[in-house]
């Protein structure tokens, strides 16, 4: 079951979510806010899964709200603007849904968040289910080398396998261990598995994976830390 709630300053948007979610089976819309600042202090002690979040608000826009949450918090957007598209999937948003938008439409974004919830609910102590297709396959932590964005994709690089899952790497960096640090924007890697490091490259497993110029330092540090 998700629990959410939502935020738009219009209260007849906000019926609108109310009354699609009421026919979501796996869905608990908790409560419904106007107020962004009174939903924050909400959310400090009635933490959700999930905020459908109006963008255009007063005092406070539904992009800054984003950077406030609680970073396991998903959210979808909800928005009768359709130029915050690319800024929302860049502060990894589930989903962005266009006022007027319909019941399947909503369905649609709910379905994600519940997809995501349960990979994320899938990760115990030392692995993760990854979904590919419509299977889920186990993965140990320490068998894992990196993992390489593609697209709309991920490919999870073990020794002697690769396991390709739709997923942004944003998505997959949540999933990870500490362990686990970003080489390069499109690679995270084992740092558990690294042999050899350079300037511009590193090598895990017998494979090389590149390392970029803004990542280096934080790489550096994370190496050292273990």
């Amino acid at each position: 079951m998700l629990t959410a709630i939502a935020i738009d300053d219009e209260p007849m948007a906000l019926e609108v979510v109310k009354s699609h979610a009421a026919k979501i089976p796996f869905l608990d819309l908790k409560s419904t806010f106007t107020d962004a600042i009174k939903a924050l202090e909400y959310l400090k002690e009635n933490p959700v899964n999930l905020i459908f979040l109006d963008i255009k608000m007063p005092d406070i826009s539904g992009m800054e709200l984003a950077t406030l949450i609680p970073k396991e918090t998903m959210v979808i957007f909800t928005t009768a603007y359709s130029e915050h598209a690319v800024k929302s999937f860049e502060l990894d948003a589930v989903d962005y849904l266009l006022k007027p938008f319909n019941l399947s439409r909503f369905l649609k974004a709910c379905q994600k968040g519940q997809e995501w919830n349960e990979l994320k609910n899938g990760q115990n102590n030392g692995s993760i289910f990854i979904k590919t297709g419509y299977e889920q396959i186990k993965v140990n932590f320490e068998d894992l080398l990196f993992c390489e964005a593609n697209g709309n994709y991920v490919s999870f690089h073990l020794p002697k396998e690769k396991i390709l899952s739709r997923m942004t790497l944003s998505e997959t960096e949540k999933l990870l261990p500490s362990s686990f640090v970003k080489s390069h924007r499109s690679f995270i890697v084992n740092t558990q598995h690294i042999q050899k490091i350079e300037r511009h490259q590193l090598t895990l497993g017998g494979k090389q994976v590149p390392v970029s110029g803004s990542f280096y330092e934080e790489l550096m540090g994370k190496v050292k830390g273990f």
